[in-house]
């Protein structure tokens, strides 16, 4: 069943962005690598992008990053930071967004709830690194690399 978000957000992401890029001059954004003791590490499928993608989000005013990535954990898959993340990452995100940054955290201290998905989630999944779903984004496969099977940080998305 394809969301009815699938076919708005084309055409609202230009007018977000625009939104954003006229109030901010920079944004800020981050990501979390969550571990389960297997090994396995939890994705994301949005209603509105095509794909796998790390759980995570916008920054807010306010809110520092591991704020943020313990709140969009929280939000997107009902899992619950134990601890403090661990920045692993930061890159710049300017071939999609001109003054975009993201932030990418490993999380392995954790408690799961229970969650359904929402609006903006249509599904979550544990998965082992190395048998990811065919339909992984390319930046989502990228941090993975990086964060659990020591390829060098790239500073871009």
């Amino acid at each position: 069943m394809i969301n009815w978000r699938t076919h708005v957000e084309p055409f609202t992401r230009p007018l977000f962005f625009a939104w954003s890029r006229m109030t901010r001059g920079m944004t800020l954004g981050v990501r979390g690598v969550a571990v389960d003791a297997t090994g396995r590490v939890l994705l994301v499928r949005h209603t509105y992008l095509h794909g796998w993608w790390l759980p995570g989000g916008g920054v807010d005013r306010g809110e520092s990053c591991e704020q943020a990535v313990v709140r969009e954990m929280r939000e997107e898959t009902g899992l619950i930071v134990e601890g403090l993340p661990r920045l692993v990452s930061v890159h710049s995100n300017d071939r999609f967004f001109p003054g975009d940054h993201v932030l990418v955290y490993r999380i392995e201290v954790f408690s799961l709830t229970d969650h359904a998905p929402n609006g903006e989630i249509a599904e979550t999944g544990w998965f082992d690194p190395l048998a990811l779903p065919e339909d992984t984004h390319r930046a989502t496969r990228a941090r993975l690399s990086e964060a659990l099977g020591g390829l060098e940080v790239s500073p871009v998305w």
